[in-house]
């Protein structure tokens, strides 16, 4: 393993301009924020960045705006994921020619591979990658499963160095760390303080586009503390925000909350749409509970 990453580390979003066109002032402006406000890592062009309505040079500009950004005060890992393990590879190198520190990579979403398939998959990536892989289970929308037993297998490949685990049983982390030995180490990706409990080192999160200072503070309140009662309560605190960019809204609900506390990211792209008007008020209300957002009376 050539790098360690741990911590929180921002999902980001993908800033667009009121005509939908990619806006890398804004991408740029985010990016300051993010690190100014004590994030970990930042990964870009995943889910929530709408790596899907993007085109091949548009992840290109976004990759090296945030590469660039950043700077080497953080590590950025760039989403690399494709249909075709081809097509993975051209991602990956790219993100390297940039100067990425690594990848994250989700499974073929729809052709639904074997097991036998994705390690042949992940395997061409190893041996074409340079930098750590992040591999990135979320069968609730990839339509595969990287099961403990597999993800075991997988880690024995060079450069498979990491998991982002999103699925909703925390058990998953303690069978990873136990039957891979050591070899990958695991971030959490929906649940991150109960991943921290049961052992993992890092936290891919949506909410920290919101709350970047807060979601770090998780972590090392958790793994670096081990301050379990104030980690306990921080967690509650930051709960509202969670809760608001779960399910269907990670992108819409995540980029609605910015733009009112002063952050112009844009809406999401089609087919994703904005979020509705009439749930916009959950947006004020976990704003204003956790302290982001003043509402007035009358």
């Amino acid at each position: 393993m050539t790098e360690t990453f741990r911590g929180t580390y921002t999902v980001m979003v993908t800033a667009f301009n009121r005509d939908g066109q990619l806006d890398l002032h804004a991408q740029a402006q985010f990016t300051e924020w993010q690190v100014q406000q004590g994030i970990h890592g930042l990964i870009p062009l995943g889910s929530t960045g709408e790596f899907l309505s993007l085109s091949a040079e548009e992840r290109c500009a976004v990759a090296k705006c945030v590469i660039d950004t950043t700077a080497g005060r953080v590590p950025v890992l760039v989403g690399a994921g494709a249909e075709s393990t081809d097509d993975v590879i051209t991602n990956v190198k790219m993100a390297e020619d940039l100067g990425a520190d690594g990848t994250m990579i989700i499974p073929p979403f729809y052709s639904t591979p074997t097991w036998d398939e994705l390690i042949h998959h992940f395997g061409r990536i190893s041996e074409a990658s340079n930098r750590p892989v992040m591999i990135y289970n979320n069968p609730a929308t990839a339509n595969v499963d990287l099961t403990p037993q597999l993800v075991s297998e997988l880690s024995k490949l060079e450069n498979i160095d990491y998991i982002k685990e999103s699925t909703m049983d925390v058990t998953r982390i303690r069978d990873i760390l136990d039957m891979s030995d050591g070899r990958i180490t695991v971030f959490g990706g929906i649940m991150g303080f109960e991943s921290f409990v049961e052992g993992a080192e890092g936290w891919v999160a949506v909410g920290s586009n919101v709350m970047p200072s807060a979601f770090a503070r998780l972590f090392e309140l958790t793994v670096d503390d081990e301050n379990y009662k104030e980690a306990r309560a921080l967690y509650r605190e930051v709960l509202p925000i969670i809760r608001l960019v779960a399910g269907h809204r990670y992108v819409s609900g995540s980029k609605a909350a910015l733009s009112l506390i002063g952050h112009s990211v844009g809406a999401p792209r089609p087919p994703r749409l904005k979020l509705p008007e009439a749930e916009m008020s959950e947006v004020r209300d976990a704003l204003t509970s956790v302290g982001l957002l003043v509402q007035t009376v009358g």
